[in-house]
């Protein structure tokens, strides 16, 4: 066995992928789904390269509310039952939320207005994931593209339906969630799949499994998946706010005997995706492989939003069964990690009981969640 392993790895990373394709298919294992490309938009980070500095640094991008968005002072009270009012005065916003150009996307200025942020920051993104992984959008009119997108708020349609006398033509395409994803796949005449995904917290992940599937059932030939979020009106912070979730100094604090809530952020993110057999036979850069994925829900818990460790552990393993990975190869595992006091104990306990008969104390597994650099 270490001859082999010392042989596999003197091979090219492409003959090692091929060599993996290769035993994933003997196995009767899915065919790895490769990234190609990435685009994302975070707080304090508007490119993967002011991402990775930003993780890499371990900056803090949170901030106060800024002044585009609402009144910090007129929503803020310390105390949570205040009524309308929010105890977190932080979140993780981006820059210049408001801008687009139309015409790159052949959308009329007047319709523009009318067309939610997360809609145009969405379309951004893809356009700039499909540049990272050298394709040239337009060309893939006709084809069996998917497109998977996330998104669960609807602020702007708030905003603007608050004077019913500005509602137009446009309005209705403008602020429908299903178009976060029909919009991209319209505008470059894409014919796979098309839906947007709404399951809260795992939306993205969510819209990235469903990628998946569909690429391994022959579906997409290429698929698009990613998430967009924006937080434009108050009134969803407000809420959290009542149901005490936030954290008041506006920090998740994951997996610390200190966290006290989470913090609500923005953002964008898209990935390409291949299978990975197309990948190597098109010469693509592969960022990483994804070789299994699963979801479930939880079913009757002690509370509507309340997670239940039995389903997390079940949809853990389901994952690296999915994807033939055995659990002592794993070395770190990105959590979700809110910084909750119910939910980072539930997390912690159910990944526990997955990989601690197959671990010892001297090989522990990392575990982390950049919630806890941008919210």
């Amino acid at each position: 066995m270490e001859d082999l392993a010392r042989r596999i790895s003197s091979l090219s990373p492409e003959k090692r992928l091929l060599l993996e394709l290769q035993l994933q298919r003997k196995r009767g294992l899915p065919e790895p789904i490769a990234i190609v490309g990435m685009a994302c938009r975070l707080p304090a980070a508007s490119n993967l390269q002011a991402y990775w500095r930003l993780l890499s640094e371990g900056q803090d991008a949170i901030r106060e509310v800024p002044a585009d968005r609402w009144d910090v002072e007129a929503f803020y009270d310390a105390d949570p039952q205040a009524t309308g009012k929010t105890y977190c005065r932080w979140g993780g916003f981006l820059d210049a939320v408001d801008q687009f150009d139309p015409a790159l996307f052949g959308i009329a200025p007047r319709e523009a207005p009318y067309i939610d942020p997360q809609q145009r920051l969405f379309l951004e993104s893809v356009w700039e994931a499909l540049e990272d992984a050298g394709i040239v959008p337009h060309t893939l009119g006709g084809q069996s593209v998917g497109v998977f997108a996330a998104a669960s708020t609807l602020d702007y349609g708030q905003m603007l339906l608050q004077g019913p006398e500005v509602v137009g033509t446009y309005t209705a395409t403008g602020l429908a969630s299903t178009m976060v994803a029909n919009r991209v796949s319209y505008l470059l005449n894409l014919q796979g799949p098309s839906l947007t995904v709404d399951t809260a917290c795992s939306s993205s992940l969510v819209a990235v499994h469903l990628a998946c599937q569909s690429l391994w059932t022959g579906e997409s030939s290429l698929a698009l998946a990613g998430g967009v979020n924006l937080i434009l009106t108050p009134t969803v912070t407000v809420g959290f706010s009542k149901l005490t979730a936030l954290s008041p100094d506006g920090r998740c604090k994951a997996f610390d005997a200190a966290a006290n809530g989470f913090v609500r952020s923005e953002g964008v993110g898209t990935v390409v995706l291949k299978r990975l057999g197309q990948a190597l036979a098109d010469g693509d850069r592969i960022y990483a492989l994804i070789r299994g994925s699963a979801t479930n829900q939880d079913g009757r818990t002690n509370g509507l939003t309340a997670p239940n460790p039995a389903a997390q552990e079940a949809v853990v393993k389901a994952a690296y069964e999915r994807g033939g990975i055995p659990l002592q190869q794993v070395d770190y595992i990105e959590a979700h990690g809110t910084g909750t006091l119910l939910g980072d104990p539930i997390e912690a306990k159910a990944l526990g009981n997955v990989f601690s008969p197959c671990r010892s104390l001297d090989r522990p597994i990392r575990m982390g969640s950049v919630k806890s650099n941008i919210g």
